[in-house]
């Protein structure tokens, strides 16, 4: 009997040893295939020390742009300058695409990558990489409020200098297809800003219109952006409008 007792004690032991070496086994998978935590803080370090150059490197390629559309004869040494400049711009938006991709985890890249399209746009589209300037905004403590009034502060901050730079961009484009046109009416930069806001303000006077296919094309990319903008303030207006209102009656 004594002997029969000792077996059934081994026996159990036993399996409680072995049970335990299955459960740490297992754990030691899951802990291997799941993704990293570590990625994502390290993700987010790399973005909050990014965000200032990348802000830099936003107002660069206004600065480059600008100038290569305003100017028309260019010396050499200013077409070098250029050059340097665009291309530093491009590769530092570029860095810090592949940068934030590889910080994520691999499972969670394909997800990622959907949300932050416009970051990732950015590296083809150039005009995009002006719209960082206005990360500038989110860290003003005040913008960080949950608050409605806080919101909607933001909201139209962020609209307009959206709006701003959307426009002064359009005005830049359309003004270096049609500048050299025959029978072009938008020759300065003057005459391109007064055609971008008269037409994204829905008022068209038609003296001034964009008569080449290019031209045409930018001034159908303002007019949906002119939706975008018009529909944004009309709901900021209206969302202060029930605010207001709510208050009101409950006095």
């Amino acid at each position: 009997m004594a002997l029969l007792g000792a077996v059934r004690a081994s026996s159990v032991e036993g399996t409680a040893i072995l049970n335990e070496g299955l459960v740490s086994r297992n754990n030691v998978r899951m802990t291997t295939d799941a993704p990293s935590v570590t990625d994502v803080p390290r993700r987010d370090r790399w973005e909050h020390r990014s965000a200032p150059l990348l802000v830099v490197m936003g107002i660069v390629f206004i600065v480059t742009y600008s100038v290569a559309i305003l100017v028309v004869e260019f010396p050499p040494w200013l077409v070098l300058l250029l050059s340097v400049l665009a291309f530093v711009s491009w590769s530092t938006f570029a860095l810090d695409a592949v940068v934030r991709i590889a910080l994520t985890p691999r499972g969670e890249r394909g997800p990622w990558m959907l949300r932050h399209w416009v970051d990732l746009l950015a590296v083809v589209v150039p005009l995009l990489r002006a719209f960082r300037v206005v990360d500038l905004f989110r860290r003003v403590p005040y913008f960080q409020r949950r608050t409605g009034a806080a919101v909607r502060s933001r909201v139209a901050v962020f609209a307009t200098s959206y709006a701003v730079i959307f426009i002064y961009f359009i005005a830049l484009a359309v003004l270096q297809a049609e500048r050299f046109a025959e029978g072009s009416t938008i020759t300065t930069l003057g005459d391109a800003l007064w055609w971008a806001v008269v037409t994204i303000a829905t008022v068209g006077y038609g003296d001034t219109y964009p008569v080449t296919a290019f031209g045409r094309v930018w001034a159908i990319v303002l007019m949906a952006g002119g939706l975008v903008i018009v529909g944004t303030t009309s709901a900021v207006v209206i969302s202060y409008i029930q605010e207001r209102v709510g208050r009101a009656s409950t006095r």
